[in-house]
């Protein structure tokens, strides 16, 4: 076995042993652990110390509401690869009912399924926030954990109903759980990539730095691009942010290194060996034994950007700590919306494919929702359009009696159908005979899911609602044997959709990343860097193509970066313009298209009544939406805005260009973080042109210009005879023209035959 191997498969080995001393150790002093609050972790803190999650970030969006005699609900939380667990407590906040008997009642917070504490529900607190710190000893939590909130409830000292108003707890998705951990080395072998730059383990966002040895060319910048969007999508829902550093090793944690020349390499303090080729190098921070380096180097930025392609698309097959590249095929171009993250629109999906199997089975009388994800390409046509069909197959367990069971589908909290459940007396003969070798009946159902106007993130909700009988004064008692499942090879089908869009759409393109994102691979799309670009430009530039993967779930390993002056050789490309001051001469070039500009300690911005209307209206119908501008004002002083807005290339028609602008550096930060989003902001990215102030969001305008995609020539003369009424009128009047004509030649040629007979 070689020391690759050793250190791997011994790894698990290692952190249960040190677990089970460092408990030893906590029992023999106090048993009380102090917890400081501390920030979202960063590549510089990920493996130590302490950090804090809330229900909340751990998914828990609404508060857990616990009913009847017994019930439970859970969180999965997970202990980075690197660090190890030696303390844990839970800050519980709950209420429950005043009807409850105090010993008899109780909440139990279990981790793995064991006991961590019982908390009793004494009357005198009941009905009225309550708050509990429960210390989580630490040999109970693994490397994957489940903690979870039972109630145990009970009304009366005599029969009681199992599904009294009365049996009920809550408890507040503000709960926190605080974990104290400590620093595990982890080997330097390529093959834990992306450990521990990310682990999957870890619910915060992702906080990565980039080091080049001085100002990157255009393919280095290419090759950082790559992968800051491969942790992008690594980090899916949990985001990513990005900084760069040049010539400067971080004090602690981990970072991407990024160096090319024929020379021995050095930086900050570390000295690498000259590059005989495209290589990948996983070793220890020479500033932090605990932080790890990826290390890419070539001869050259081209030999850089094949690294750093064979790193995002092939990782899985590297081992070792250092790796040379010495032949890669050129990559297969993707196809348009063929996002791995996107639901197909060239044949049926399969819920399977969205959602684990086992995650389509329920058990209980009412048991929680199946939430499957839905994420929509977001330039579907969807006018007049009467919906996606979804073919349903599900199973459920029949009572012998019911007459209120159901199985709900719902779309984004709106209901679509509900289909009553028969129970066995409500069977005929032929069915009830078959449910003697299976238990469970089969149903389909073939649905529409309405997709005008709907968000690009959706949910599709299937509910089974199981009628509890009573069998009246002490004859009540649960039996926990009803069962429903939904069949994987349920489909929804996309095919018949459109690609079409009006345009700029700032809204899609904060959410999708859109238009960029058409081809996941980024190949349609270049970055036009400021001149002499700066840190915080790099880091924008990584942190919006982190933004990127995330959506597409793929990495940007076709992205084309340049500056102004070449700009003219991607005519052909969808165009994100960056700029942070007077460094960028687009700005100055294309003024005439901006509807927003900033230089020379003055102002400009155009206006519409966006601001005006109600917040977060949308129609179907793109001129409904338009909010074009109305007023042009322009002014001196004042504090410096950022700014976001999207026109069509004035390179080539069809093609679009998102501008984001700021008269200081630090303004791209802003923009940039409001890209990510968060609960902080409270408006959102849409129109044509937003002003970024800080957490302040302001849409200025929605002047939709020009549109992407294409339409079939049926649907294409159907929607512009509808835009334009006076064009429907006129080919109507020509048409009753034609046909009077045609008629009129008609019974005059048969009355000239009655005449000549």
């Amino acid at each position: 076995m070689n020391s690759k191997s050793f250190a791997v498969g011994n790894l698990r080995g290692v952190r249960r042993a040190l677990a089970r001393a460092t408990c030893t150790l906590l029992a023999l002093g106090s048993g009380v652990a102090a917890f400081a609050e501390t920030a979202p972790a960063t590549s510089a803190t990920a493996g130590a110390g302490n950090y804090s999650l809330t229900l909340k970030q751990l998914g828990r969006n609404y508060p857990m509401t616990l009913r009847g005699v017994e019930s439970a609900d859970s969180v999965n939380f997970d202990v980075r690869a690197d660090a190890i667990v030696t303390g844990a407590h839970l800050t519980l906040q709950y209420t429950y009912s005043p009807a409850l008997l105090a010993d008899l009642s109780q909440i139990n917070v279990m981790v793995n399924d064991e006991v961590a504490a019982s908390l009793p529900l004494p009357k005198e607190n009941a009905g009225a926030m309550q708050k509990q710190v429960v210390e989580i000893p630490a040999h109970l939590i693994t490397e994957f954990n489940r903690l979870s909130l039972q109630f145990v409830g009970h009304y009366s000292m005599s029969c009681e109903d199992p599904q009294h108003s009365s049996l009920w707890a809550r408890i507040s998705n503000n709960s926190q759980l605080d974990i104290q951990v400590s620093p595990l080395t982890l080997p330097d072998d390529l093959a834990i990539l992306p450990l521990p730059f990310f682990d999957r383990r870890d619910a915060r966002q992702l906080s990565l730095p980039f080091v080049f040895a001085a100002a990157p060319d255009n393919s280095t910048l290419e090759a950082a691009g790559a992968l800051s969007s491969w942790f992008g999508a690594q980090a899916s829902y949990r985001g990513a942010v990005f900084s760069s550093r040049f010539n400067q090793l971080p004090a602690s944690g981990n970072a991407v290194v990024l160096l090319s020349g024929p020379d021995a390499l050095q930086l900050g303090g570390l000295t690498l060996p000259a590059a005989t080729g495209p290589t990948l190098t996983l070793m220890s921070n020479p500033n932090d034994a605990n932080g790890k380096l990826l290390v890419i180097t070539g001869r050259d930025g081209a030999e850089l950007k094949r690294a750093a392609t064979a790193l995002v698309l092939g990782s899985q097959a590297l081992s070792g700590s250092r790796v040379v590249i010495d032949h890669l095929d050129n990559v297969q171009p993707r196809k348009p919306y063929d996002a791995p993250n996107w639901l197909p629109t060239d044949r049926p999906v399969k819920l399977g494919e969205l959602i684990a199997a086992k995650q389509l089975n329920v058990a209980g009388y009412n048991p929680g929702e199946i939430t499957v994800p839905l994420n929509f390409p977001p330039d579907l046509f969807t006018w007049r359009d009467e919906g996606a069909p979804l073919d349903l197959k599900y199973r459920y367990t029949p009572q012998e009696k019911s007459s209120n069971s159901s199985f709900i589908v719902s779309f984004n909290d709106g209901l679509i159908q509900s289909r009553n459940l028969p129970s066995q007396e409500k069977l005929d003969s032929g069915v009830l005979s078959a449910l003697k070798t299976n238990d469970s009946l089969a149903r389909e159902v073939r649905v529409r899911l309405p997709l005008n106007s709907v968000a690009l993130q959706s949910r599709l909700q299937l509910r089974y609602m199981f009628d509890y009988i009573k069998q009246g004064e002490c004859g009540d008692i649960i039996i926990d044997n009803m069962r429903g499942s939904v069949d994987p090879e349920s489909t929804l089908d996309l095919r018949g959709y459109d690609h079409f869009m009006a345009m700029p759409n700032l809204g899609v393109f904060k959410d999708a990343g859109f238009p960029f994102t058409r081809l996941a691979d980024l190949s349609q799309t270049a970055v036009v860097l400021p001149d002499n670009a700066g840190a915080t430009d790099l880091d924008a530039y990584l942190t919006v193509l982190g933004r990127f993967g995330q959506s597409t779930g793929y990495p940007a390993t076709g992205v084309q970066v340049t500056q102004a002056a070449q700009v003219a050789t991607a005519a052909d490309k969808d165009l994100l313009v960056l700029a942070s001051g007077a460094n960028q001469p687009l700005l100055t070039q294309w003024a005439d298209r901006l509807p927003a500009a900033g230089n020379d300690g003055k102002q400009r911005f155009e206006l519409s009544d966006l601001p005006m209307r109600v917040r977060d209206w949308f129609s179907p119908d793109p001129d409904a939406n338009q909010r074009k501008a109305r007023l042009a004002m322009a002014f001196s002083g004042g504090q410096r805005s950022t700014y976001l807005t999207g026109f069509e290339s004035p390179l080539k028609s069809g093609r679009s260009v998102v501008v984001i602008a700021s008269d200081r550096p630090e303004g791209l930060t802003e923009a940039t973080k409001a890209l990510v989003g968060g609960e902080e902001y409270t408006q959102s990215i849409q129109g044509s042109l937003v002003v970024v102030r800080g957490k302040s969001i302001e849409a200025l305008v929605a002047d939709e210009q020009y549109y992407v995609g294409e339409l079939g020539p049926f649907k294409y003369v159907q929607w512009m005879l509808s835009r334009h009424v006076g064009w429907m009128f006129a080919l109507t009047g020509l048409a009753i023209v034609l046909l009077s004509g045609l008629a009129y030649v008609s019974l005059r040629a048969r009355a000239k035959r009655r005449l000549e007979v």
